[in-house]
């Protein structure tokens, strides 16, 4: 499972820099910053999971932030037609839901081969 947790770091840094990068861009809303939110919590309960003590429950908690913050990414993306939006905002959004949605599959994945592996 510290494979999970690297894993946890590196979606948590991608998604920092996909939040970093849009605000970078735009200048004008701070709510492009809101994956790099998501992001830095991923970061640290990647390092925290780097505890045997305390991976389980850290694990739980990333795949819980991400699925969050996917489904916070895909409503609006949903709800509002894409052509009366700036594209930055799309695209970040976009992004988001697709990164943390590959993460939430890799943890359910994950979860799913410990308890195999519990019960052999």
């Amino acid at each position: 499972m510290t494979a999970m947790a690297s894993t946890t770091i590196l979606f948590g840094i991608l998604l920092t820099l996909l939040g970093v990068v849009g605000y970078a861009l735009t200048l004008t809303s701070m709510t492009a910053l809101i994956p790099a939110l998501f992001g830095l919590l991923l970061v640290i309960l990647g390092f925290l999971a780097r505890s045997e003590s305390i991976r389980k429950h850290a694990m739980h908690a990333a795949a819980a932030v991400a699925l969050v913050g996917c489904i916070g990414a895909l409503i609006p993306l949903l709800r509002t037609p894409s052509g009366l939006r700036p594209t930055i905002a799309v695209f970040s959004q976009i992004a988001m839901v697709v990164l943390t949605a590959v993460f939430v599959a890799l943890c359910v994945r994950s979860f799913r081969a410990a308890r195999r592996r519990r019960s052999a």
